[in-house]
């Protein structure tokens, strides 16, 4: 009976947080892996090129070729749990609608964590674009350019599946113009993954990110892969046996996941007016060396792991001394998978620019 409530548990999670994903899996990322990610890692298939086609020749036919398809090994470096107490219940005694309750808040905190971490790949992984500030007059141009530069990397477009996470204020530009198509006017299939609209051949959502300067994300689902698993299915426990608890439970759970872009081409991040450009150098003894090309305004100052990305104007006196630099190189403690960011002050220690960097 137990297993029977953490797999149905599982699935209440997962709904809820699927429901509550920005960047959705079939519409941002894809999910074609092969392998647990709970055993570390997974095999992700990666073609860059198409099957080659021949003139065939009646008499000798023609020489098989090889298939592009590879497949590379993809760490899976995240790994979250939840741990909530449930006072005043037995673990018999839990009422199901103070489970649901628990298990759907879980759901949302997952969700928004790792939709955090994979905008933090898209950027960091990706293209990262710095152009002048949009106006309604020059939005759609600006789009336009972006499409452009999709089909010069050969993403397909054809399947109608490229897409653009447009933040509040750029979405507004959106709406002001012509060719900005309604969510109503749009397919049954396309609306059902959340679309509020199309331009130029997007598929448009709008998608709350405060990150500085970041106005835009398009791309493919075909090139960012999503691994994810429960390591420990959610499930209700009793504290009895622990001596700080009377009558009091538990809900527990822990997932690990990750995300990998595939293509660099094939996922663009739009800054406006611009961003930082960072350049791991060497990664060695829990210290990784990183360049970043720019010269501050005032100082850098870097974070790792953050939990929610640097906004413009955001305050960081607190960690302007500690973890500030002011030359182009420097080096940061990280591992392998951590995200780092680089935060470029004004003189009074507020964000002008950020940029992002995963661990190689």
């Amino acid at each position: 009976m137990a297993h029977e409530a953490q797999e149905r548990y599982s699935k209440l999670v997962l709904a809820k947080m699927r429901a509550e994903l920005k960047l959705k899996d079939g519409v941002v990322f894809n999910t074609d892996y092969e392998g647990s990610p709970a055993a570390g890692v997974v095999k992700i298939p990666v073609r860059d090129q198409e099957v080659i086609a021949q003139d065939y020749d009646k008499a000798a036919g023609i020489k098989p070729g090889v298939g592009s398809t590879a497949y590379k090994d993809f760490a899976i470096t995240k790994d979250v749990a939840v741990n909530e107490i449930i006072d005043g219940y037995d673990a018999e005694a839990v009422p199901d609608n103070l489970v649901a309750d628990r298990l759907d808040s879980a759901g949302y905190v997952l969700a928004a964590r790792t939709d955090q971490d994979g905008a933090a790949t898209l950027i960091a992984n990706g293209t990262q674009i710095s152009r002048a500030a949009s106006t309604v007059s020059t939005v759609y141009d600006s789009i336009v350019d972006l499409r452009t530069r999709l089909t010069k990397a050969n993403v397909p477009s054809s399947d109608n599946k490229r897409y653009l996470l447009a933040t509040p204020d750029f979405y507004a530009l959106l709406l002001k113009d012509d060719h900005f198509v309604g969510a109503s006017n749009l397919g049954d299939t396309v609306k059902q993954t959340g679309a509020v609209g199309r331009i130029a051949g997007f598929n448009v959502y709008e998608w709350n990110d405060s990150t500085a300067g970041l106005v835009c994300i398009a791309g493919h689902p075909k090139y960012a892969t999503r691994a994810t698993e429960f390591k420990v299915n959610p499930h209700l426990v009793s504290l009895e046996g622990d001596s700080q608890y009377v009558g009091a439970s538990a809900v527990k759970g822990r997932m690990v996941y990750d995300h990998s872009v595939l293509r660099k081409a094939g996922v663009l991040a739009v800054f406006e007016p611009g961003t930082l450009t960072l350049t791991q150098t060497s990664a060695t003894g829990g210290k990784v060396k990183l360049t970043v090309a720019e010269s501050a305004t005032g100082t850098f100052a870097y974070r790792v792991n953050p939990a929610a990305r640097a906004t413009y104007g955001e305050d960081f006196t607190a960690i302007a001394t500690s973890a500030a630099f002011t030359s182009g190189t420097t080096e940061v403690a990280a591992k392998k998978g951590d995200t780092i960011e680089i935060i470029d002050l004004d003189s009074a220690k507020k964000c002008v620019k950020v940029g992002y960097l995963i661990v190689a």
